[in-house]
């Protein structure tokens, strides 16, 4: 069977594979413009027409995501700071197992024990290094205090989306794009 997209969905893969090209360049920048498109491609692709993501969408959101946490992987290999990316690339690995296990078991339940911590973490240390210098990430106890600061909301967030399996696109759709 043929793939047949709509133009939303030819759009909002597109600027997937794009945008996370800046992540070279620009890191701070790409991951935070990477990590918008993977939030709103669900919005996005509504504003083309109807049609939706198709029923495939968890199998394809969760490549893309892989295509551009790689690339933030990667840059993060360059930091100096050795327990920053240590932890970066642990995060990392945590999160491709969990996609693994994901897609291997179908369960949703699988993304909420292995959450997305790993891209908080990277847009963290990225605006560290840029606007907070001084705060220091120097010993494992103080790594262990922000991944907890992050964790935090980002259970709430993996919560509501894998577990309880709520849809906040279609709010925003409903009571911001009035359809």
């Amino acid at each position: 069977m043929p793939f047949d997209a709509t133009l939303g969905q030819t759009v909002v893969v597109a600027l997937r594979l794009l945008v996370p090209l800046l992540i070279f360049r620009r890191p701070l920048l790409g991951g935070v413009l990477s990590m918008f498109l993977d939030a709103t491609d669900v919005i996005i692709v509504e504003v083309f027409g109807p049609g939706g993501m198709g029923g495939q969408y968890h199998h394809l959101d969760k490549v893309l995501d892989l295509y551009y946490l790689s690339f933030e992987a990667w840059v993060s290999r360059a930091w100096v700071e050795s327990l920053p990316r240590t932890t970066s690339l642990a995060l990392f690995g945590w999160r491709v197992l969990g996609v693994g296990l994901f897609e291997l078991s179908g369960a949703r339940w699988v993304l909420f024990l292995f959450p997305n911590l790993f891209e908080h973490w990277f847009i963290f240390v990225l605006a560290r290094n840029r606007w907070f210098p001084r705060l220091r990430l120097d010993s494992w106890r103080r790594i262990a205090i922000w991944l907890l600061v992050l964790l935090v909301p980002k259970l709430g967030q993996e919560y509501l989306l894998h577990i309880a399996e709520a849809q906040p696109w279609n709010w925003f759709k409903r009571n911001v794009l009035g359809q």
